[in-house]
């Protein structure tokens, strides 16, 4: 259990309006003091307002990662949704690859949308290469799920992952059963490919040739 010492006033952070937390937070990333470490931890569970999160975020990556890291693990089996998902972005700021096996696969398939995202991209930027394979499947295991921002979160993690994730792209493209899981599997190849070409438009693309019957290694008809 990590507590504030009490010499450090950490009020401030869940005091006033966004303004004066923010300013709070601010504060301490631009005098960084390990004894706030549990403080902003805490905070970042429960603060609603975006900008002031990521002054959080910023505050933390500005501690020691050896301090860091042990105490946003521990936040990861948070029944909290928020405090699990702002560990996580906070993890893939530092990018302390230490965190990687704290990712698991409950995370990346978290009943949360949030999480799951977040889950993604911190899972991308810190996956050993050998680890990559692996990840690539569990990310492909949640193409289709939700609306729009959901899937291309997803793309964009799988896009990052790399050369690993195009096995399990071609492989679900040609044979998931479900079409909306096939387009969004034809979408993330087109834009590993071709980043410049855009979500909306890979997408588009992959709605016409799976409703054409094809798989986008082969002529549809």
């Amino acid at each position: 259990m990590i507590r504030p010492d009490d010499d450090m006033d950490t009020r401030p952070l869940a005091e006033g309006g966004a303004s004066a937390r923010l300013r709070a937070a601010l504060a301490l990333g631009t005098s960084p003091d390990p004894r706030a470490l549990a403080a902003l931890v805490e905070r970042c569970a429960v603060e609603p307002d975006f900008p002031v999160r990521e002054a959080l975020t910023w505050a933390l990556t500005r501690l020691p990662a050896a301090l860091t890291v042990p105490a946003l693990v521990g936040e990861l089996g948070s029944a909290t949704a928020q405090a699990r998902s702002q560990a996580l972005h906070t993890l893939s700021k530092i990018g302390d690859r230490r965190a990687w096996p704290a990712i698991t696969r409950a995370l990346l398939t978290d009943a949360d949308d949030e999480v799951a995202r977040t889950a993604w991209r911190a899972a991308a930027a810190l996956a050993p290469e050998d680890e990559r394979p692996a990840l690539a499947a569990v990310l492909a295991s949640q193409l289709g799920r939700g609306g729009r921002e959901t899937q291309r979160s997803l793309s964009r993690a799988l896009v990052a992952v790399g050369e690993a994730a195009v096995p399990v792209l071609l492989h679900t493209a040609a044979s998931a059963p479900d079409p909306v899981v096939r387009e969004h599997a034809l979408a993330t190849e087109r834009l590993r490919r071709d980043p410049d070409s855009g979500f909306d438009f890979a997408i588009e693309e992959a709605r016409r040739i799976v409703a054409l019957g094809g798989d986008g290694r082969r002529p549809a008809g």
